[in-house]
Order: structure tokens, then sequence, then C-alpha cells
């Protein structure tokens, strides 16, 4: 409609908005969610124009969840960081039909005697997107961050056509899904990037950067798409009872969600799916890297629980690990903080399951041997679980004799120190602990958020550091002072300031933090938090001096005892803390007033021996930290409400636990009574 709009009163203006509002909202659900149209695109697009002009003309008439508004006011900054109502989690991956029978065996040993069900998606590749919605209308969207805290990007979401900034139903309601940009979309953007910019690598990071920009218009420009999947908190009167239910709900929200799902039952059902989408995932328009296998039942989904890090009624089936070929330009080796070497093949850049790869590991000198892998030669890459880009095998056939042999080096590429392969090892190491390289990876390691998190100390700034002599091993940092860093090129007042604070906070460290900084070989997270527990037993107070009494007098015998700590981990253990100058470093680090804070159990022994299960989503901290706060206080985990359970901490968008502790009498806990009585 192309006549004027003028002559029209106010109320007829405010009439016409309104009916053309819900006119084009229609179309757009037909069209979007649906795929269907009763009209044209060119016809959707002048209604839109009509629209667009009125409000124009009657300004006072514009609400936010107008066709109009998607694209909102420009940001000036970085993004607000926002808490996700319930968490998001991640999912287990499985590879093979093997793994997949474990996963389905596991589950069923849980739920015995029951059958089970299960609901196959399509894994898109693209960004996880999480939308509130109250009473119906667009609230806010959250990028998934680190699953409890994400970035609110709703002023770009707000341009994403397909997504509905008003339900069909006034529901209060969080759900997520995933941002993707079709291949088409994604070609035609990258040509018409200004010239000079550089083009995307693969059609996920297109639609991160484009969520992620700043200016709405931007984004407004790039057609993006969404498909939903996943229920979070909710104020639904009635909860659909299966996950082929809830998609259901979602598109009759006005919810786009993936058409290719389909209720399976037996492992061959599963594996014939995933087949069926490994061989025509190019025909589809978009990205896919595996499928998603649920369990469909709600119900038996809330009983099987979570693991640490993930649900247990839910694993992504990822497909085979697609390969490319390319050509080596260069084989260089790195040094890691243990000084192990590490061949790194530099290759000619090549797209490899959607990505660009410029890099692929050789892992050791052994395998170059046996996959005889020459510089110069073209070779098969592929990205090992569609995440670490690995040399598969050089194609000799096309060789032309201009192939070099790669000599593994008999010095470190560093430090020029003697390398050494110890009898049952594949790899080389530096034997020079003053190795620059061992040394930076030492101390990137030693400031990281799981040790002693300390922010501001990026990789450039350590190697600043190291080059002018200010520092050369962890304990060091702790004696630099302000004229020291202010004497560094671009260092001034406040970034001085904030990291010298920074510096000065990290001096009070968890014993297990202060372990896993160390860098003991072999020993992650998990071992320093079982070895940690160990050491403390009922103390309520521990120091530097202590731990270097308690670790000169380990025995591998103890340290097989312990949960959580093999034999490669004791050795390494054990071989860390008789070296005298890892002796030398810890009696630094208490000099320099490193304290150790120990969480100290309630005098009071309520959870001593008592059994515990979580429920829901927690505010104030993770469930793994939950999980170890119980712990540590005497404390034991269930994944399920029976008889012998003593408490059920219940957090937001609780679960059937909730009802069946309360219907077994048995003691519920809010997140805040939880962290009252352990004080």
């Amino acid at each position: 409609m192309s006549q004027s709009n003028r002559g029209l009163s106010q109320e007829q203006a405010q009439e016409r908005i309104q009916l053309l509002r819900e006119k084009i909202k229609k179309l757009n659900y037909d069209y979007f969610v649906l795929d269907t149209s009763e009209v044209s695109e060119a016809v959707r697009d002048s209604l839109k124009r009509e629209l667009k002009a009125l409000e124009s003309e009657f300004p006072q008439f514009i609400t936010p969840d107008s066709p109009t508004q998607r694209v909102g006011s420009v940001l000036s900054g970085r993004f607000p960081k926002v808490a996700h109502i319930s968490k998001k989690w991640s999912l287990q991956d499985v590879f093979n039909e093997e793994e997949l029978q474990e996963w389905i065996d596991r589950i069923q040993k849980i739920v015995p005697n029951e059958k089970l069900e299960f609901i196959a998606e399509l894994k898109i590749d693209g960004l996880n997107i999480t939308l509130h919605y109250e009473k119906g209308k667009l609230a806010r969207a959250l990028t998934r961050g680190n699953g409890q805290i994400g970035e609110d990007v709703t002023h770009t979401i707000r341009t994403i056509e397909s997504i509905p900034l008003e339900l069909q139903r006034p529901e209060t309601i969080e759900v997520s899904g995933e941002i993707f940009m079709t291949r088409k979309a994604f070609q035609e953007m990258n040509k018409q990037l200004p010239e000079g910019e550089e083009p995307f690598a693969n059609v996920r990071n297109a639609a991160a950067g484009t969520i992620r920009q700043l200016d709405p218009a931007v984004a407004a420009g790039r057609p993006l798409e969404a498909f939903f999947y996943s229920l979070g908190a909710h104020e639904l009167e009635k909860v659909p009872e299966k996950q082929s239910e809830l998609l259901k709900l979602f598109l009759s929200l006005g919810l786009k969600v993936n058409p290719h799902r389909k209720i399976l039952h037996t492992a061959a059902d599963i594996m014939r799916y995933r087949e069926h989408f490994e061989k025509m995932r190019d025909e589809l328009d978009y990205e896919i890297d595996g499928i998603v296998i649920k369990v469909d039942s709600r119900e038996q989904s809330e009983r099987l629980g979570y693991t640490a890090k993930a649900p247990r009624a839910a694993v992504a089936f990822k497909f085979k690990a697609v390969q490319s070929t390319t050509i080596i330009e260069d084989i260089q080796v790195q040094v890691g903080r243990t000084g192990t070497l590490t061949p790194v093949a530099h290759l000619r850049p090549v797209e490899v399951a959607g990505v660009t790869v410029s890099r692929a590991t050789l892992h050791n000198e052994d395998e170059i041997i046996r996959k005889d892998v020459r510089i110069g030669d073209t070779v098969i890459v592929q990205r090992a679980g569609d995440v670490i880009p690995e040399v598969v095998e050089a194609l000799k056939d096309l060789r032309t004799g201009e192939e070099k042999a790669f000599i593994f080096p008999k010095t470190c590429p560093v430090c020029n120190s003697h390398v050494t392969r110890k009898e049952g090892e594949v790899a080389y190491r530096c034997d020079n602990q003053n190795c620059f390289a061992q040394k930076s990876e030492r101390l990137f390691h030693f400031v990281q958020r799981n040790a002693f998190n300390i922010e501001g100390l990026g990789e450039k700034v350590i190697i600043q550091l190291l080059e002018e002599g200010m520092i050369a091993d962890p304990a060091d940092l702790y004696m630099l002072k302000k004229e020291d860093l202010m004497s560094l090129p671009l260092f001034k007042e406040k970034k001085t300031q904030n990291i010298l604070d920074a510096i000065e906070k990290s001096k009070t460290v968890t014993l297990d933090h202060l372990l896993f900084g160390l860098g003991i070989r072999y020993l992650g997270e998990q071992g320093s938090h079982e070895f940690a527990t160990h050491l403390l037993g009922e103390k309520k107070e521990y120091s530097v001096r202590e731990l270097l009494h308690d670790a000169e007098k380990l025995k591998l015998e103890d340290l097989l005892n312990m949960e959580g700590i093999g034999e490669k981990v004791a050795q390494g253990m054990i071989g860390f803390f008789q070296d005298e100058k890892n002796k030398e470093l810890i009696k630094k680090l208490d000099q320099v007033g490193i304290k150790i804070a120990v969480q100290k159990a309630k005098e009071a022994t309520q959870l001593t021996g008592k059994s515990f299960v979580l429920t829901g989503g927690l505010e104030t901290m993770s469930r793994d930290e939950a999980k170890m706060r119980i712990k540590l206080h005497g404390g034991k985990i269930h994944s399920t409400v029976t008889k012998d359970t003593d408490f059920v901490i219940v957090g937001t968008d609780a679960g059937s636990k909730a009802k069946k502790a309360e219907e077994m009498g048995i003691m519920i806990l809010s997140e805040k009574e939880f962290l009252k009585m352990i004080g």
C-alpha cells in the first residue's frame, strides 16, 4: 500500500496499526514457523512498509513488540553479563555404535525394567541462545556463556524475523535453541563484505559474530534463523510429558523447531537415523555436525539426573570426523610446560568440518615415522571428534620428489638444551627447567582461573615480564612492585594497579587450586581435589610449609589408595615433590605469603555421613561446587531420591525429585538453607 496516510485521525491510525501488526505477525508465523504462506513475500513486505510509514507519522503508537521494531538501539560498550534462570548443560558426546550402546546400557541400569523411548533431533552447528518470555513478550535473550552466566544480546536477537517478539499465548517461559545461518546466506554475506574485510571462516562464526554486533542494524542485514528444542524455567500450567510433545508446544507458541525429528526405540534405529543424515548432511541448507538423542519421557529424564557435566538422558552422537586434503608447508616443534616436544604441521589453510585449519598435530616422532609424513606432502587432515585437527596420512602417490623428511631435533628448539626420551615413553622432553618455553607455559598455567586465578596476567604480559627478567617462576609474581610494571610498554596507572590487586588477592587460595596451579604432570582438577581432601582430613588450618612436609613423605601405595589417583598420576606427583627445584618453589611461595584457605566443616555434624540429592538450578554456585562443598563437609551425593536420602536441595525449575521427596517425607532444603547449614 503506497498511498499517503494523511487524513487519518489518531483513533483510525491506532486501529490500522494494530490490524497491520496482527496480520504481519500471523504472516510471519505462517512463513517462518509453518513454512506456508497465504500471500507472496512482496505482499508481506508491502504491509510492513505501510506499518512503518504509519508508525513514523504516529510515533506515539510505536510499541517494542511491533514487527518494525526488530532493530533496537545501538549499544555503546560491552554486552552485560546476566545469570541464566536455569543452568545450561553441555551434552556428553558419543562417536560410534559401541559408545551409543554403552550409554543406553548405563541409563537402563538406573531405570531397570522400564521401556526407553528416544527422540532424535539434528545437532545444528550454530550459536546456543536462551530466550525469556514474560507473559508472551520477548524480555531477554542470552548467549550460553559458561552455562550459568551469558551475554545479553537481546538487541540483535530482536532483528531475527523467525524469532517471535510475542508468543501466540501469553506464557512466561525460558526456552533454548540454536541460532544459525544457512549455507546460501553465508556465501552471499561473504561475497557482499566490504573490500579488504576478512570473510568469515564458517557459518557458526558468522552467526556468532552477527549476534555479537554492537549495532543491531548490522545484524538486521544478515539473515539468521533459529530452531528451539529445550525448556528451562516456566510458569506453564501443564508441562508436556515428553520431549516430542514439548516441540509441538513450541510450534503452537510460534517458536520454530527442526522438522527432522523422529521417535526411535533401539540402538539400531538410532544408527540408521544417524547414517541417513550423515549421508545427506550436504543436502541440507544448514550445517549439522551430528544428531542429538534424548530420552523422550520427561519423568524418566528427571530420574536419570545429571553427571558433573551433563544430563544423563541425552547425548550428542557426532558424525565421523570430516576429512580434507592440503599440503604441509612446514613442521615445527612446540615445547609444553612439562618440557614435552610436540611436532606441529603448518598447513596450507583448508576448511575441515566447516572450520579453516592451518595447523595440525603430528603427536610425536613415532607417529611421523609410522605415517612417513614429510614437509611438502599432500596429506589428509581431519578434526578428531570435530575438534582437534590432526594429520591422518600422507598421499604418497602425489609426491614430486621435492618433499623433505623431518628430522626430530636432538636439542630443544627454544633453549638448545639436550632432549631425552625415557624408556617406555613416546615423547621427547627438554631437560632444562629454565627453558623459556617451559617457564612461560608453567606461568600461563599458574595464573589461570582454575589455579591461582590472577586476572590481567595474560600471555603477553607474562612474556614481557620474563623477557625483562622481572620474574623467573610463579613466586616472583608476588615480589613485583608498582615501578616494575610501570616501566613496561603500555602499562598505565590503572592497569598496573589492577594487576597488583589481583596478585595480592590470589595470595589466599584453596589447597586444590594451589596443587593444580603447580602444574604437576598428569594431575588434573579432580585429582587435585581428591589429593587436597586427603591431605586436609579434619584439619581446620593448613599451610604451604605443611604441604611440603606432607608431600615429601608420600608413598606410591598411599597415593594409589586414594580415589581418582591412578598410577601415572601417582608417579608424576612423587617425581614432582622429590625434585629439589620444585621444593624450592614451594618454599618460596610460603615465603612470599601464600596462605591456604581451608573450608572448615560445620562443628555440628549435620552433613557427616548424610546423603544429598540436588535438583533444579542453583543461583550462587554451580552444581559441581555444591557437590564439592557437600563432600568437604562429609556428605555423600546421590543421583536419585530413595528411602536412604537424607536431604534434597531444591533450586529453580526443580523437577519430580522435589515432589518425590515431599511424598516420602524427606527434608527439603532451599539453596539458602543449605548455605546456612554449612556455615
